[in-house]
Order: structure tokens, then C-alpha cells, then sequence
């Protein structure tokens, strides 16, 4: 695998918004609005912070993990998830300010993600799902025998109070299952496209779940928990397109797109009122009725194409074909659209909220130093050399590294643990919002940290 292949993988968005968790703040020493970005690469990880536009400051950074293609963080706490190439099937959970490792976990396959919010951690496999605990990591369910899902692909909502968890249903449609974390059950199953799924993200308040699909070309809004359709925009019509990630801004009035060409796309979520039309009638709006008007004898994949909303705002980029992660984020009081690309630069723009238009780039940021782009380079020939013609990511990690933990998750019963005598900790049946002390009190793993449990998970 190569350092771009890996990288594909390696840019992951996490935020601290006061909006995000309605409960109490974690202790992040830092404004409400702090932005964090988490970076995996061939020699291990860095944890960033942007507060400002013209300032990015590395928190941490860890050389301890080589290959790190999963690096998670909880909001801005120190609790860190990272899965690593030479351990695809382990999941390590780190203490990054303590610099402790809490407890490790293995699988009886390959890891493809990690999800977490202040309530549950969610680890997917290509064909099951584990949901843990994160207040001490017990596995409170298991869904076994899901669609295939290569790629991970699945989101988890910031909220904890409900805790939704969607990812695809069908591997020939774009079908979403939306699960409830929190008290194990199916909430609702989306029909959101005719393609197999490429994206999916949940807003802030997890109120509101945005899907992709292969062909990329539609971005649909849903209603949560209810899976009615809210929005439908049109990302373009010329050619279909990987769309490699989707971002709500925090008060979901905004969705962001990017994908495998130089465009980013935002899109406005508003609802159209005939009667404000009405007070101040335009050309544009004369020709919308049209529109409107004849789209009624129209077929309906015309009719519904016509009924599309386009982009807002639009960001054009110095790259093309290259992996990216856009975010959207208040930083100094403004809106911003944040780009990290796997060719190793941040790259931060202004937003107009109110008439959009062109995106006007403010900085760009080099996420490593020469020094280690040098390094990677040289790390990148020689694999080259030694490894095999180019292959998916999903093949990649397929290929056989160590032989699996003897602690190794496998013949997890559909109910694990929640098997009769188990008791679930009084908390998770707790009417409000969980207050957690990040140096105290989270993540009060004991169990894990003095060897005894170490990684063991519970067999049937």
C-alpha cells in the first residue's frame, strides 16, 4: 500500500461544538468553538487544534503506532482510538495526556472504522457491528451477518441522547438502517437511493442524516427518526463522481461535499416560501415557477432532477483525484470551510452565509514537516518495491499479518452482553445528560488498566 492509499484513510474531522453535546462541556482547555483534526500516517498520529485561521497547533503526536490508517478522538477529551496496519483486527484505546494505554480490544476480522460519542463506541467490521460501552467498554450488542460493507461506511450522531447509528442495509441499493444505540433496536430503514451508499453523516443533534450514493451525482436530506425526505441537491449532472465525505455546519443549516474532483460543494438548507416570493418578485423566480409548472407533466426522474436545489457556495481546488475530508466550522466568530487533503495540507476558506458564491481561500496549513514527507517518501519506494501491484484497502488490510489475539471478539450471540446476570450500569439508564471529568473521571476503564481485562471480551 501506498503512502497516498494509506492516506485515503488517515484524515478524519472531529469537533467540539457546545452545540454537538448538549450535556456538559468536557474539560478541553479551550473555547467552546475549538476545532480539533486527527491525522494518521506511516509513522503514527498527530492530534491538531484550530482556533484560528492563521495558527495550527499540534497537540500531540505519537511515533509509538506505525501505519495508523484509525485514529479517533472523542470530541476534545484525551481519549484516542487507533487501529493500525500491523494490527487491523486490534483496536487500541489510549489516555494521549497520560500517555496510557486504557485497554485493547480484538476482533475476529479486520477493523474498518470507529465511531464514538460521550455514550457508545462503535467498531464495524465488514459484516457485523460491535457496540460498546464507552464508559467501560462493555460490549452491549452485536449485529452479526450485515451487508457487506468493504469501506465501513457507517455514522454515529455527536448527540448521545439518542445515539443514532446508520449504515447501509443492502449492497445492490442505497438503503440506510438507523439504529438507536442507546436501547438496542432498528429505529427506521431509509430507501435513500437506487445506488449502493458512498456517504452518510449525521448533523449535530442527530435530527437530520444526509446520504451519497456510488454514482454521487444527488445529495438527499433525511428527518430523524422519522427517514422523511427533507432535501434533495444536485451535486452535478455531467459525470458521477466518488463523493468522499459529508459535513453538516453545527447548526445543520449548511451540508458540505467532497469527492474525487476539485470541487467542494455547500449546500443551504432552507425551506423556499411562495409567499416571501410573492413580495418580491424576480426574473429567477418568474422562471422558477415555470419550472415548477411544467416540471407536473414532466417524467419523474425529470420532474425530480428539476426539483433539485444546487450549491450555495463552491470551493475549487488546486488538486484533482486526491482523497479529502471537508468540515464546517465557526472559527473566530466566522464560518469557515475546512479541506484536508491526503497530500498533506489543510487548507482553510471563508464562507458568505448569506449570498455563497466562490469560496475565498484564507490559509493553507502543511499538516507534516519536510522531514517527514521525506521520510514517508522513502518509506513509500521501498514498499514499492517489496509489495505486490496495487490493491483496494479492503485487500490491503484483508491480507494476513499476525496470527488473531487469543482474546479475539469471535461467536458474539446477537443479545452479547446483555446475556441474563448481567447487569448494564445504572447510567446508561440515566434521565439526563452524563457528566464526564476528562482527568478524573473518563474514561474510568479500572477493569482494563491493571492487565486483568485487558482486551478480553466476553464469549458465548
Amino acid at each position: 500500500m501506498t503512502q497516498r492509499q494509506v492516506s485515503c484513510f488517515l484524515f478524519c474531522f472531529i469537533f467540539f461544538f457546545t452545540v454537538n453535546d448538549p450535556g456538559p462541556p468536557i474539560p478541553c482547555g479551550g473555547a467552546a468553538d475549538t476545532t480539533s483534526l486527527a491525522v494518521g500516517t506511516k509513522t503514527g498520529y498527530k492530534l491538531f487544534s484550530v482556533t484560528s485561521v492563521d495558527r495550527l497547533d499540534c497537540i500531540h503526536e505519537s511515533a509509538e503506532t506505525p501505519d495508523v490508517y484509525i485514529v479517533e478522538r472523542l470530541f476534545s477529551s484525551s481519549l484516542v482510538v487507533v487501529v493500525s496496519l500491523a494490527l487491523p483486527r486490534r483496536m487500541n484505546v489510549y489516555h494521549f495526556k497520560k500517555g496510557t494505554e486504557i485497554c485493547n480490544y480484538s476482533y475476529s476480522n479486520n477493523i474498518l472504522s470507529v465511531r464514538l460519542n460521550r455514550q457508545r463506541l462503535i467498531v464495524c467490521l465488514e459484516e457485523s457491528i460491535y457496540i460498546h460501552n464507552i464508559k467501560d467498554m462493555k460490549l452491549l450488542k452485536t449485529l452479526l451477518n450485515t451487508p457487506s460493507n468493504p469501506t465501513g461506511l457507517c455514522a454515529l450522531s455527536n448527540n448521545h441522547s439518542n445515539s443514532y447509528l446508520a449504515y447501509p442495509g443492502s449492497t445492490a441499493i442505497g438503503e440506510i438502517i438507523v439504529y438507536d444505540a442507546n436501547n438496542p433496536s432498528t429505529v427506521t430503514t431509509i430507501p435513500a437511493h437506487d445506488s449502493p451508499l458512498a456517504a452518510i453523516t449525521f448533523s449535530a443533534s442527530g435530527t437530520k442524516l444526509a446520504s451519497a450514493s456510488e454514482r454521487g451525482t444527488v445529495i438527499r436530506v433525511f428527518s430523524i427518526p422519522e427517514g422523511t425526505r427533507l432535501y434533495e441537491f444536485r451535486r452535478g449532472m455531467k459525470r458521477y463522481v466518488s463523493i468522499s465525505s459529508l459535513s453538516f455546519s453545527a447548526d445543520a443549516q449548511f451540508l458540505c461535499a467532497s469527492s474525487n474532483t476539485e470541487t467542494v460543494h455547500i449546500f443551504k438548507l432552507e425551506q423556499h416560501s411562495p409567499s416571501r416570493e410573492e413580495e418580491t418578485p424576480t426574473w429567477s423566480a418568474y422562471v422558477g415557477k415555470m419550472f415548477s409548472a411544467a416540471s407536473n407533466y414532466l417524467p419523474a426522474q425529470v420532474s425530480d432532477m428539476m426539483n433539485q436545489d444546487r450549491a450555495f457556495a463552491t470551493v475549487r481546488l488546486n488538486i484533482f483525484g486526491l482523497k479529502n475530508i471537508c468540515a464546517l466550522a465557526m472559527i473566530q466568530k466566522l464560518p469557515r470551510l475546512l479541506v484536508a487533503s491526503s497530500d498533506g495540507y489543510l487548507c482553510i476558506y471563508n464562507v458568505d452565509p448569506q449570498d455563497g458564491g466562490e469560496c475565498a481561500l484564507v490559509k493553507k496549513h502543511r499538516l507534516f514537516d519536510s522531514n517527514d514527507q521525506h521520510k514517508e517518501s522513502e518509506n513509500e519506494s521501498e514498499s514499492k518495491e517489496a509489495s505486490p501491484p496495487s490493491q483496494s484497502y479492503a485487500a490491503t488490510v484483508a491480507i494476513p499479518t499476525t496470527a488473531p489475539s487469543s482474546t479475539a471478539l469471535t461467536g458474539y450471540s446477537e443479545d452479547g452482553g446483555m446475556r441474563k446476570g448481567e447487569v448494564i450500569p445504572e447510567h446508561e439508564f440515566a434521565a439526563g445528560p452524563v457528566c464526564l471529568d476528562d482527568e478524573n473521571e473518563f474514561p474510568p476503564i479500572n477493569s482494563c488498566r491493571d492487565g486483568t481485562r485487558r482486551g478480553k471480551g466476553r464469549r458465548t
